[in-house]
């Protein structure tokens, strides 16, 4: 049965191989089952509900993949997207995070229809390749000075905005310090290409914490929200905290005041990160699989898309920001992975986690904030795409880079990159050139139009 579900020989692997592979891309990205809870709940969100939905839509969207396309990735709620979605949209705007939901299920709902048309396609060929890469890079250097924020290594300043820890003891001190060292074992462990290395990262800081616990160095203070870091609860079957977050999508009086356009423009930025991101990883991951075909093409991409897409909507339901495919599948696809029965054992450890959900909670966010650092770092890998002796390509892309970190939004480094983009070949006449596509255009009228009308 599963040779005819997922064509193994002609993939040329085993039931061995492919379980091995899944379980490899499994250790490397559960991080996300203690990062995304710890983004998610500075919206006011239930953490253990967090866990659950976390692991819930990455199992749903992981089996969707292994069913609907037959490939060895594996999807969870994205880094990056749950930053905007938790201090973008919730925290800098002031929306609910059920309203936040609302706008990642209706992006998932365009999604579906883009994916099931050619339209992706046309909107992916508008947006230019520097610009995507800048993308990226922006949304890493958010989320790592986002890890740097959730350490208390970088703190706010009245003079400065930000700057550095003054390291005058107490638990914040303590827990920055732990944080450095997370991220020069998170970094060695990497180096030396163990596998799974930002999730012993979490681990290994997280024991280091209880130890200066134990030893009396750490002190909880739960006013300042350093809470006990020894877990009271390994495992549980009570999922009954779930219910304070499923379905809170349809909660309409939840939503507050709410302006079309604003909505328009949260929606958007979700669904433009998601498409590219998406693309990015799965074109990535088949490279290194050699599964794209001898025009450069990815086989059954249409499948893939339509199962991102669906995650999506599902995790919305379930109660966490998009889902999407993750760059670490890579890592099971080194480890031999071809097929989707990798993805079904991927999917499978998910659902195991679920009843995990007392332990994942009791993680710190100094223990994660090194795994957000590090993604942080692999995102800013696209940078070397961005062709600097070309200052019309350039300069947009690093407005947006910049303008994510400092202006805490993903959707305004979006917003000015497209703009100024626009502009800048438009009064160069480099525009003619590159023929830069009517679609960009419209953005930037829509972008300039929001900057003029609406009041932040």
């Amino acid at each position: 049965m599963l040779e005819r579900m997922f064509k193994l020989q002609e993939n040329k692997t085993n039931v061995k191989t492919e379980v091995l592979a899944g379980l490899t891309t499994f250790m490397t990205m559960a991080y996300i089952l203690a990062v995304n809870p710890n983004i998610l709940a500075t919206t006011g969100m239930d953490k253990s509900a967090l866990v659950i939905a976390t692991a819930l839509a990455a199992f749903v969207g992981t089996m969707l993949m292994a069913l609907l396309a037959n490939y060895p990735f594996a999807l969870a709620p994205g880094m990056g997207l749950n930053a905007y979605f938790a201090f973008t949209v919730v925290g800098l705007h002031g929306y609910s995070w059920q309203l936040a939901l609302a706008a990642v299920f209706v992006e998932g709902i365009i999604f579906i229809v883009l994916s099931l048309t050619n339209v992706r396609e046309a909107i992916f060929n508008a947006i230019p390749m520097t610009l995507k890469s800048a993308v990226s890079v922006g949304i890493g250097l958010f989320i790592a000075f986002i890890g740097f924020q959730n350490a208390k290594i970088v703190v706010n300043n009245d003079s400065t905005l930000v700057s550095l820890n003054a390291f005058k003891g107490g638990p914040e001190t303590v827990g920055a310090v732990l944080a450095i060292v997370g991220i020069i074992i998170t970094a060695i462990l990497l180096v030396k290409g163990v596998k799974g290395g930002i999730l012993y990262g979490i681990i290994l800081t997280w024991v280091l914490g209880i130890v200066c616990q134990l030893t009396g160095i750490y002190v909880p203070n739960p006013e300042i929200g350093m809470y006990s870091l020894i877990p009271t609860q390994f495992f549980s079957h009570d999922l009954s905290s779930f219910g304070k977050i499923f379905g809170q999508v349809a909660n309409v009086k939840a939503w507050g005041a709410i302006k079309v356009l604003d909505f328009i423009v949260v929606m958007f930025a979700f669904l433009f990160v998601d498409i590219f991101d998406t693309i990015g990883t799965l074109i990535g991951c088949a490279t290194k699989a050699d599964m794209l075909d001898k025009d450069g093409k990815l086989p059954r991409i249409k499948g893939a898309l339509l199962a991102d897409a669906i995650a999506t909507v599902a995790g919305s339901v379930f109660g966490t920001s998009t889902t999407t495919t993750y760059v670490e599948s890579a890592s099971g696809v080194s480890a031999g992975g071809r097929t989707g029965l990798a993805s079904v054992m991927t999917g499978f450890l998910f659902l195991v986690a679920i009843f995990f959900a007392p332990l994942f909670i009791t993680i710190p966010s100094f223990a994660t904030a090194p795994a957000l650092i590090i993604v942080g770092f692999y995102m800013m890998g696209a940078v070397v795409n961005i062709p600097f002796s070309d200052m019309a390509e350039a300069i947009p892309a690093f407005l947006c880079i910049i303008i994510m970190p400092i202006a805490y939004s993903i959707s305004e480094g979006i917003s000015i990159g497209v703009i100024s983009y626009t502009l800048i070949h438009l009064f160069t006449g480099k525009g003619k050139n590159k023929k830069v596509s009517i679609l960009m255009y419209i953005l930037s009228i829509l972008f300039i139009l929001k900057y003029i009308f609406l009041k932040y």
